[in-house]
């Protein structure tokens, strides 16, 4: 069972800085790659950073410059570190896992996400 975790969302004044993390926690799996999405209310989820495996990363043009997606092998824990909040960031954000989890490759996991409330 492999499960993916969010954490460190809440309500953040417009300007601030906030790191969500996203643990990947179980057995018999490897990372392919590791994405953070948001979904705005009433809005349709968007990917918003990606990290491989190979460590590279991507961005979506909107958030370039104030997001950075990093992690932490060790622990296996993803991070997305947003600088500079606006209140348009304000979002469910959800990490996804592309893995290969036992026998089978390319698998897809979810987290149940964190809410980032970001006040003018």
């Amino acid at each position: 069972q492999v499960q993916l975790v969010e954490s460190g969302g809440g309500l953040v004044q417009a300007g601030g800085s906030v790191r969500l993390s996203c643990v990947v926690s179980g057995s018999a799996f490897s990372i392919n790659a590791v994405g953070w999405y948001r979904q705005p209310p009433g809005q349709q989820r968007e990917l918003v950073a990606t990290i491989r495996s190979d460590g590279s990363t991507i961005y979506a043009d909107s958030v370039k410059g104030r997001f950075t997606i990093s992690r932490d092998n060790a622990k296996n824990t993803v991070y997305l570190q947003i600088n500079i909040l606006r209140p348009e960031d304000t979002a469910d954000y959800y990490c996804n896992a592309d893995l290969d989890y036992g026998d089978l490759s390319g698998l897809d996991f979810w987290g149940k996400g964190t809410l980032v409330i970001v006040s003018s």
